[in-house]
């Protein structure tokens, strides 16, 4: 148990959100899933609740989900969010994900609100479900691009880009467009790792292996 609360501690803010999601999720379970849509589209980042309740919308959007598929959250949290926390400090982590998730939201939606103005979107487009945690993510997986050290920052940086430009490329949604911006604030939010430690997988694995050695 005291292992536990010290790996908690060490990235509080991280547990802090699994826990509001887990409690969401459990309320979205409950939800008939005829009035699932209305629901969500009361907390979601659209034009309608930007223009209204913007505050609101960007804060509920970060802890209501489309899907009550918790474990998968917890997963990815573990993946992304809590060695970023850990690496980064909390105050730096939460600046690059409110940071994704603001930007991107408004990029997203800008081009949605064009597009519904211009005709060539259906006007319903303004009443969307946009909620989620994806534009956070994108832009903590950005900025753990510099958690590496040598070329592995340039394998990792390249991997993350493609594997949010081609969705764009073959799927011209807002929410691709939305992901790859997040991304790319990720990326420009480098001045908030400068004094960070790096990482090189392949130093880690010599380090491991003459460990075995030695203690053979």
């Amino acid at each position: 148990m005291r292992a536990v609360r010290t790996w908690i501690k060490a990235s509080p803010g991280t547990y802090v959100w699994l826990l509001l999601l887990a409690v969401t999720s459990f309320v979205l379970s409950r939800i008939n899933p005829e009035s699932l849509d209305w629901f969500l589209a009361k907390r979601s980042t659209n034009i309608d609740q930007l223009t209204t309740h913007p505050v609101h919308a960007l804060l509920a959007s970060l802890i209501w989900t489309e899907q009550s598929n918790f474990l998968f959250y917890f997963v990815i949290f573990h993946v992304f969010h809590v060695p970023a926390e850990r690496w980064l400090g909390t105050a730096r982590w939460l600046a690059v994900a409110l940071s994704a998730h603001v930007l991107a939201t408004y990029i997203s939606e800008g081009v949605v609100a064009w597009g519904v103005h211009n005709g060539s979107l259906p006007a319903n487009m303004a009443n969307t479900v946009d909620v989620g945690v994806s534009y956070a993510l994108a832009g903590v997986e950005g900025v753990l691009t510099y958690r590496f050290a040598g070329r592995w920052r340039w394998v990792y940086g390249t991997v993350l880009l493609a594997f949010y430009l081609a969705p764009l490329i073959t799927g011209h949604t807002f929410t691709d467009l939305g992901h790859f911006c997040a991304a790319l604030i990720g990326l420009a939010c480098y001045p908030l790792t400068r004094d960070r430690p790096v990482w090189d997988p392949a130093v880690a694995v010599r380090n491991w292996q003459q460990r075995r050695r030695s203690s053979a």
